[in-house]
Order: C-alpha cells, then structure tokens, then sequence
C-alpha cells in the first residue's frame, strides 16, 4: 500500500505540474523524484537494490553446499532470507567458492547450519558482497544525493548521443539534404504514389530530426501538392504526420526510445530494427486511415503560402540522394557491425578476422562515437554543399547544441524520477500480479504510457515514466518477455491520445490550417490506430518469436 501511494503522489506532481502548474517538464519530474525519494524507507531503497543484482538460487543440499542458477557466477556473496516487502532481508551466511566449483555456505553464528531449517528456495537470495555493500551505502544516503547522482548518470550516457542527433538533423536542414531526401522519394513514386511518399520521408527524417521540425519541412510540400492536383489535401497532412510521429516515439537516437533502450537494457541496433519494423507497420497502418477518411471528409487549403523552391517537387539543390541519407544510415550500419561480432572478437559475421581488426570493429559500435562519426559527416557535407561562413556554421551548431540542451535536462531528470520510483520495489507488485503473463505485461506498458500521455500531453515524458515503473521487472527478468517488446510497446502507447495538451497537435493544425475540432476529428483517430496497430504487431511478435 504504501508503494502504491508513493507512486501515486509522485504521478499526480509530474502531471499536476505539468498541467495544472504549467512547470516546465524539468522542474515536475525533478520535484516528483524528490517527493518519491523523501518518502520512501531505507529498508525499500536497499530492498530494489538488491534484488536487481539478486542472483538466482537453485538449491541449498542439507550440508550447506548451494547451487546457484546456471551461468552465475560469483567467488565472495551473502546469502539472505527474504522476510517480504514489508519486513527486512536478513544475512544467514557468507558463500564461499570451493575447490570443486561449488559454493559452501558459512553461516553467521547464531544461524543454523542446517539447509533443512532454512525456508524455501524462492526466500533465499544470493547477492555478491560488492552489491550487497553498495545497496546499503546507497540506504544510507540522502534522498537529495539520490536523486542528482542519478541525473548526473543519465546526463552522461545520453548528453552526447543526444547532442550528436542534433547536430545531424540540423546538418541535414541546413545543406539541403532532408529537402533532397523528401523531393527523391517523390520524383520515384510519383504523385499518385504522394502519400507513400510522404510516409517513407517522414518516417526516415524523423529517426535524427524531431517531429516538430519534419513537420515544418514536410507541410510546404503537401501544400505544393493540393495547388498542383486541387485535392487530397487532408491525405498528404496525415500521411507526414504517420511517418514522422512513429519514427518518433520508436527508432533511437530521438531521445524517447534512445531513453527506454538504454533504461530496458535493450541494445541500440536492436531497438533501430524493431522499431522500423514496428513502426512502419504502424505508419502504414495510420495511411490506411489516411486515405479511408479522406474520402469522406475534405480539408481545405485555407492559408496559401508562397512554397520555397527547396519545397517543389524536382528540386536540384543541396546534395545527392545517397550523400543525404549517409548521416542517417552511417550510424546504425556501425552500431548493427558490433553485434556481429563474436563474443570472443575472432569471427565477425561468420568470417575470421584479426584481432585489431575486431578491436576496431567493436569501438566503432560504440554508439557514442558512432553518432559522433555520423555527425562530423553531416557538418563536412553542409560545408563542402553550402561553403557556410565561419559565422554561419557557428550559428547551426550553436542553434542544435541549445536545442539539445532542454531535451538531455527532461531526459535526465525523467530518469532519475523513474529510479526513485523502482526504489519503490513497484517492480515486485507488477511480478506479484495474479495470472501475470508476458503479454499482460507488453498491454499493461502500453496502458500506463498512453495514460500518462493523453494526461500530460509528451510523449517523451510518457515514456520516461513507463521506463521508471516498468524498467526494474523488465531489465532483470523478472517479466519473463524479451525487454524490446516492452520497449516497443511502450513507444506505441505513447501515440494515443493527441489532443489539446500537445505541442504536436498545435505544430499540426496551426501549419496544415485545421481548425481544433478538425484536429481532434482527423489526427488523433489515426495517431491512436497507429498505436495500437503498433501494440498488436508486438503482441503477435511476443506470440510467435518469444
């Protein structure tokens, strides 16, 4: 009970502050963390601990030898006796490695040393002395040096990531390259093939660039269009908001999914690849509803607008095609080159290879430094296409440094907010539900995240506090479902529902001239299909590839 009230109070500051208060998302998640961190007890705070760093137990034979689940392995631990959420975990013994590989325990005085008198296998917990130790330490600090370590954490595995992605999308502006990307996919399908278009160079522009800002690029063309053909108006608007809103919420390295593959403990190429598939399924899904509507329902073209030659169809300017698209694909070919790599560094998709060789391969996977490659050839392209000024240069990457800023404050502190909340142990009431199942857990993520985003309106702050509730269960195991589904699942319930509380929504109908009834009738139907479109397609993927 008081897990749940804590979790409570700290949910009502995150969305009373942000909605009631109008704070700035940054200042809610930091005043909720601080909340739920002041409020939890010492005996909670070391219990999460150590159950993340738990290590399974198999069984305890009577004269003390204690077999431990596969693949674990550990020289110094201590075994405890879990008394339950509301009780205390008490040390019964120290584990030591003996000659033969096994691990004998030495009781403390006063335990018995008999494996008989000890309580069931699922009350013991084995825990390396190291983490044991840290998980106290960690107790016995203030609820304030908690909470801005963690941000500090946070800030330093994504500042760069989310630096260098900002960096690439404005680079990508800036020399003409995302016009170029957006005027080749329609010079080859065509306008009758527009809307496919539309949704293939949203989607791609918003994996580096946000939604907000592929918008504003792509809305011109749609407007090009409607002159050109006299309809469809309606169907090229929602099919720029399919593409890019998916690539959004799902394909690292936008800061949302970014965020939930590192707190999931999901690899980056891993989730790139997921959340393509899933997420164009999804935007197909959501140009499907696209064309349905359209042909009921019409959206004039009210404000007409001189539309900049970079926005027509046919366009020359800025760079080639296969250029414009090396910032984007760059990255995720160095990231997804790691992971076929052996364990061992000797065999790299199949064939043999030195081992300088594989030291290389493996340091650019690194996703860090393979953004940062990815960028240093976004900015060579801009000024080898546009032979900006020093000053203008300077402007650019000052502009995507700034922007990038806020987006690492929010990130960091939304998790911060998300591990005091598992400081909780709110994992353990997810685990201790009745009939809880894989599939339960992958609908369960999708239903706090589209709670918290139709409440509160972002749908990267969504997703931060799905990750603080779910990550604990998930990233340990305790879920029993691969931790990409849940990610992907979370991504997708951050789609529904878009409505007033959105700087998407106002960027969408402010732009396209929709008038606010025309947005709640038009867009957020199609972004909550798209969603669960997307919940579907990983619930049939934890089905059939479990």
């Amino acid at each position: 009970m008081l897990t749940l009230c804590i979790l409570g109070l700290g949910l009502a500051i995150v969305i009373g502050g942000i909605l009631g208060l109008r704070l700035h998302a940054f200042i809610a998640l930091v005043l909720a963390g601080m909340t739920v961190a002041l409020l939890t007890p010492a005996r909670l705070v070391e219990r999460s601990a150590i159950l993340e760093a738990a290590i399974g137990v198999e069984s305890v034979t009577a004269d003390g030898v204690i077999e431990l689940v596969a693949g674990a392995k550990t020289d110094d631990a201590v075994l405890l006796l879990d008394n339950g959420r509301t009780g205390s975990m008490t040390n019964a013994a120290s584990i030591q490695l003996l000659a033969d590989g096994k691990r004998q325990l030495e009781f403390r005085e006063g335990q018995s040393s008999q494996a008989a008198s000890l309580p069931p296998v699922d009350q013991l917990i084995v825990v390396s002395r190291n983490d044991y130790e840290a998980a106290q330490k960690l107790a016995g600090s203030t609820f304030v040096s908690r909470i801005t370590t963690t941000i500090g954490e946070y800030c330093g595995k994504l500042a760069i990531l989310i630096v260098a992605a900002s960096i690439i999308g404005r680079c990508l502006l800036d020399s003409g390259a995302a016009d170029r990307i957006v005027n080749s996919t329609l010079n080859l399908l065509g306008e009758r093939m527009a809307p496919a278009a539309f949704v293939f160079s949203g989607f791609t522009l918003g994996i580096p660039v946000f939604f907000d800002t592929v918008f504003y690029l792509m809305i011109p063309l749609g407007k090009a269009l409607r002159l050109r053909t006299g309809k469809n108006y309606l169907l090229y608007v929602l099919s720029i908001v399919a593409g890019g809103t998916m690539a959004h919420s799902l394909v690292p390295p936008t800061p949302g999914p970014l965020f939930i593959a590192e707190e999931f403990g999901v690899s980056i190429s891993s989730m790139i690849l997921g959340g393509c598939v899933v997420g164009l399924f999804s935007a197909s899904v959501g140009m499907i509803y696209a064309f349905w509507i359209n042909g009921r329902c019409e959206l004039p073209l009210r404000d007409v607008e001189d539309i900049p030659a970079a926005a027509k169809p046919g366009d020359k300017s800025g760079p080639g095609i296969f250029v414009s698209l090396v910032p984007i694909v760059l990255p995720v070919i160095l990231i997804t080159g790691g992971s076929m790599l052996s364990k061992s560094g000797d065999t790299f998709a199949g064939f043999a290879v030195s081992s300088g060789a594989a030291r290389t391969i493996r340091m650019l996977s690194e996703k860090n430094l393979a953004l940062l490659i990815s960028a240093a050839f976004a900015v060579v392209m801009y000024v080898r296409v546009k032979s900006p000024s020093k000053d203008q240069l300077s402007e650019s990457l000052q502009h995507a440094i700034a922007s990038a800023g806020p987006i690492i404050l929010v990130t960091a502190a939304g998790g911060a907010f998300g591990r005091m909340m598992r400081q909780t142990s709110v994992a353990e009431l997810l685990n201790d539900l009745p009939g809880t199942s894989p599939v339960m857990i992958i609908v369960a993520a999708f239903l706090v995240t589209t709670a918290v985003r139709t409440a509160q309106g972002s749908a990267t702050v969504a997703m931060i506090t799905s990750a603080g509730i779910f990550g604990g269960i998930v990233a340990g195991g305790a879920a029993g479902v691969d931790p990409l589904y849940v990610a992907l699942a979370v991504g997708c319930g951050s789609k529904p529902i878009a409505w007033m509380n959105d700087s998407g929504f106002w960027v969408i109908t402010r732009m396209s001239g929709m008038t606010e009834s025309e947005g709640l009738k038009y867009i957020t139907p199609m972004t909550a299909l798209a969603g669960l479109a997307g919940l579907m397609a990983v619930i049939g993927g934890v089905v059939m590839f479990p």
